[in-house]
């Protein structure tokens, strides 16, 4: 659930790109209406209306994550409170500048902030981020764990790399469709390769100990 959860934004952002595509006259309408609201005018190439408009969209659903969680009394994981600064940032200037370029950069930067905090938080506070979440459904070796967490933060790497090649090299409609599809293939596969590695642990949980 928190996985579905997480990509709220994203879901939202494909949706909202896609629907203002097959509506170009509401999606220009809103468009002019959001900016117009924001203060930042109204003036923009119609060709970028869905864009536009699915940034502005990903934000909102932003902030709405970080409101349901506070409003529940549940805590915000740091996470999730860096990716909203960064599509606040990144979303506010492809908003004010009509340069989708900012957005492009946003899930580059959010990958490459998840693989620094699992470097900084192992490196530095000697607090290994991929235990503290699954510990309690497998046991491993500390070599293991480490490996883990560093197979992890390499792949987070290595996908900011991957985003920019497809964001910069293919139209904004394969981005797009990359973003949510390709982004979230890659993942699963990723994890589902981790899975297959660290099976002969979980078959063995006293020999991790």
């Amino acid at each position: 659930m928190k996985f579905l959860f997480d990509l709220i934004p994203v879901l939202v952002f494909f949706v909202a790109y896609y629907g203002a595509g097959h509506m170009p006259d509401t999606a220009s309408a809103l468009t002019s209406a959001v900016l117009g609201d924001l203060g930042l005018g109204t003036d923009f190439p119609p060709a970028q209306a869905p864009i536009l408009l699915a940034t502005a969209a990903a934000i909102v659903a932003t902030f709405g994550q970080v409101l349901w969680l506070l409003l529940r009394g549940k805590k915000v994981d740091k996470m999730l409170w860096i990716s909203l600064s960064i599509i606040v940032v990144m979303g506010g200037l492809t908003l004010a500048l009509r340069d989708p370029t900012f957005i492009k950069w946003k899930p580059t930067l959010l990958y490459w902030a998840f693989a620094v905090v699992l470097l900084g938080s192992q490196l530095f506070f000697g607090r290994n981020l991929i235990r503290s979440a699954a510990q309690d459904q497998i046991v491993l070796p500390e070599s293991v764990w480490r490996n883990l967490n560093l197979s992890w933060a390499g792949f987070f790497v290595f996908m900011g790399v991957l985003n920019l090649y497809v964001a910069f090299n293919f139209t904004e409609d394969t981005w797009v469709k990359f973003k949510l599809i390709g982004g979230m293939g890659l993942m699963l596969l990723f994890a589902l390769a981790q899975g297959l590695v660290l099976s002969r642990y979980a078959e063995q949980p006293e020999e991790g100990k």
